[in-house]
């Protein structure tokens, strides 16, 4: 193992664990995942040493490609979207000596007996079975053909068997609590629950992981970190770009299902969980379940007061023009989807009883950018009000999670000179100055995990049919409610003005990105 990784807490033992021999099988393989995120990924991890010589990538998709042609597609990917340039010819040339691909339709059984087969080959050239990691890099209507089809032609090997198999789920896992039930019940026809991985890319960000590291390793934090310090939480996932030609698709989803049911509570429940009285998969994802039980579900009338909705119209984002919502390649002219949601919800639990916590993503925003900002109370008595003429501000925690992956404390201090003014102090903390080496990519950690067998940073299945339980309760609300329409808001703004207006009608305002 290379000696220069740096440690990651959230690693079993507290340390990275030398991954043993596996076979990744990627499903989808010809598609624009496949090449700009899993074999970068697999490519990075080589280069870090952190994948065992006997690992193979399998590819299985419809194009009529041989080994050397998805090769070379998979090295013009790994060539553009690699974090790490120029490709260096050794890491690549053996990583690209075990990459093989198998052609044929997701519904056909033969092509699961010809992958059998390869996968029998490697077992007897590496000498002994490694793990078999199938990646379901495919759209959701052809999971369950893949999962049935695996079963059938028996190259899944069970739980703690040699070549053990796993399987990693993309999102979204189902578009509501009966879908995704239906799902799991698919899956667990061929995996059990500990060989399923149900992946959320943002789990695996810098950011997200030392959120634990920095609460409980930390003396002067995890004590304010409760409903007597903390006034609310804002959680902010923003995007820049439009639904571009996934219009069709977003018609289907909006930002609810798209954005609020896996990213940005697995963000809150992160935030609000109790310490777990270990870092293993069950306790950590044990607290996180326990977290969305204490989240109140709403009815129709709180819907309307908690949650704002809103849909882009024409406007500008970064100085260039951008269509509205309804112009849109795939999008009804008429549509009622939503492209932007704010919501409050509370936590009731001993910890956060009675404090808010404001959720918002949506799309056309004025920039990407994603952060956790923690508003703690201001001081109780202004002591110092005729240098300031105005309210003691409250001091801010921002966990930025993308594009700069960072800490930053906001303080108050008198500015030098011999007035008495207060000013805003901002102590900065980043990834790349501080550590002088870039962060991994998500996908690299998440790959890693599930190929050492390890799913903390993975959904459960009880976590993921609760938190489509909390958002069928909002959809269900507007779909009941004929006069529910989103709010419009011009691209490149901060979403529509009720945003606004829903943290403003609690005396709060949302922090500037």
């Amino acid at each position: 193992m290379n000696g220069d990784t740096p440690e990651n807490p959230l690693r079993k033992g507290l340390e990275l664990q030398e991954a043993g021999p596996c076979t990744v099988i990627i499903f989808g393989a010809s598609g624009d995942l496949t090449r700009r995120k899993l074999l970068p990924a697999l490519y990075n991890l080589a280069r870090d040493g952190l994948l065992h010589p006997d690992t193979s990538v399998v590819g299985l998709a419809r194009r009529p490609w041989s080994d050397e042609e998805f090769r070379s597609e998979m090295r013009k990917g790994v060539e553009t979207y690699s974090r790490s340039q120029p490709v260096e010819e050794e890491v690549w040339n053996a990583l690209a000596g075990d990459i093989s691909y198998v052609q044929g339709e997701f519904g056909d059984l033969e092509a699961y007996e010809a992958l059998g087969r390869r996968l029998q080959e490697l077992d007897a050239e590496r000498g002994e079975p490694g793990c078999r990691l199938f990646y379901l890099a495919t759209p959701p209507s052809a999971y369950e053909t893949i999962l049935a089809n695996l079963k059938t032609a028996g190259v899944v090997r069970g739980r703690n068997e040699p070549g053990e198999g796993r399987i990693i789920v993309e999102k979204p896992f189902g578009r509501d609590r009966e879908s995704a039930r239906r799902l799991n019940h698919a899956v667990h026809q061929t995996f059990l629950e500990d060989q399923v991985y149900r992946i959320d890319h943002y789990l695996g960000k810098e950011t997200v992981q030392n959120l634990l590291v920095f609460r409980l390793e930390n003396g002067i934090f995890e004590p304010l970190w409760n409903r007597r310090y903390v006034d609310h939480v804002q959680i902010t996932v923003a995007e820049a770009e439009g639904v571009g030609t996934r219009g069709g698709f977003y018609e289907e989803v909006g930002v609810a299902r798209d954005m609020l049911q896996n990213h940005l509570l697995q963000l809150l429940t992160l935030v609000a969980m109790e310490p777990p009285v270990r870092f293993d998969a069950k306790a950590v994802r044990d607290e996180k379940v326990k977290v969305l039980e204490a989240i109140p579900l709403p009815d129709p009338a709180e819907v309307a007061r908690s949650v704002v909705r809103g849909q882009y119209a024409a406007g500008m984002v970064g100085g260039v023009e951008a269509a509205g919502y309804r112009k849109e390649k795939g999008v009804d002219p008429d549509s009622n989807t939503e492209t932007y949601l704010a919501a409050r919800f509370t936590i009731e639990n001993w910890r956060w009883a009675g404090t808010p916590f404001y959720l918002r993503s949506g799309k056309r925003l004025p920039k990407r950018d994603s952060e956790i900002t923690i508003v703690f109370k201001a001081a109780p008595h202004n002591f110092f009000a005729a240098g300031r003429g105005e309210s003691p501000r409250p001091n801010l925690l921002r966990l930025r999670i993308q594009p700069l992956e960072g800490i930053s404390l906001r303080i108050q201090s008198k500015s030098p000179g011999q007035a008495f003014h207060i000013d805003d102090v901002r102590m900065d903390f980043n990834y790349a100055t501080s550590f002088g080496r870039e962060s991994p990519e998500a996908y690299e950690h998440l790959l890693l995990d599930a190929i050492q067998g390890d799913p903390t940073l993975f959904a459960r299945e009880d976590e993921v049919e609760l938190s489509w339980k909390l958002v069928d309760r909002l959809v269900g609300a507007w779909s009941g409610d004929s006069r529910s329409r989103p709010h419009p808001y011009e691209a490149g703004a901060w979403g529509p003005v009720e945003a606004d207006e829903l943290i403003e009608a609690d005396g709060r305002r949302w922090v500037r990105i």
